[in-house]
């Protein structure tokens, strides 16, 4: 049953490679055989994560996901370097929680333009490199704050951003289903990473993670890794369109 979620000669990208969920899934992926295409804006991070991946071949790439200019090289690269695209995973993301009142447009602007631009666009790009492979896998990380609004930690933007990358999941599972191309989402609550883990260990940060969880906890890397390889591998041949939760039941509460 193992072999359903393996990836062995499969080409894998990860956006938001240089730390956080990202890294780990470039991880994950690389584990279960993936050639990965690591890509972010921090050269110095990939090039040392492509280095402590299993396996051989892996890529970074160099990617400042406001750019969609450097977002379509991105999949020209990979396609060029390996021949193929056969996983895409949207993880890269902007999230700065700010209230509305002192929320500028700008920040709008960028948030919505790496949570949600990059995500269709470089899913638009990967696409045809899939369907000439014969099928692929787009994983987009959402988040549970597509569901739940948090006043504690405000973000008009973030929340409209996933909200939308899960109902372009949907859409692009429909449009693209006929090339045996499948779209998902992974909708990830709090994890602790470098970036959450100053709020999440501290003591107020603990109070509020087990009053809005029923897990009472964050989410440990390594609990992304089941999820993703499902949906990347031909484990999930016949799910798409799917929003999952990755929370801690903090959707379902």
């Amino acid at each position: 049953m193992t072999e359903l979620f393996r990836l062995d000669g499969r080409v894998a990208i990860v956006t938001g490679a240089s730390g956080g969920l990202g890294e780990r899934m470039a991880h994950a992926l690389a584990g279960a055989g993936a050639t990965v295409v690591a890509a972010a804006r921090r050269l110095d991070k990939l090039e040392a994560l492509v280095q402590q991946l299993p396996g051989s071949g892996h890529l970074a790439v160099q990617t400042d996901l406001q750019d969609s200019d450097q977002v379509i090289a991105l999949a020209a690269t990979a396609a060029e370097k390996l021949g193929a695209i056969h996983v895409l995973v949207n993880n890269a993301g902007l999230h700065k929680p700010t209230p509305v009142a002192v929320e500028s447009l700008d920040l709008y602007d960028q948030t919505l333009g790496v949570n949600l631009r990059a995500t269709y666009v470089l899913s638009r790009e990967v696409a045809p490199h899939m369907a000439a492979a014969g099928g692929g896998s787009i994983v987009n990380i959402a988040s549970a704050a597509a569901f739940v609004g948090n006043a504690k930690v405000p973000s008009a933007p973030y929340a409209a951003s996933k909200g939308g990358v899960v109902a372009m999941t949907r859409d692009l599972a429909a449009q693209w289903a006929a090339d045996g191309i499948r779209v998902n989402a992974i909708c990830p609550g709090w994890f602790r990473t470098d970036i959450t883990a100053p709020m999440l260990d501290s003591d107020k940060g603990k109070v509020f993670v087990s009053r809005q969880m029923p897990f009472a906890r964050p989410g440990r890397l390594e609990e992304i890794d089941g999820p993703l390889l499902f949906l990347a591998s031909e484990a999930s041949s016949y799910v798409t369109g799917v929003a999952l939760s990755v929370d801690g039941g903090l959707v379902a509460s």
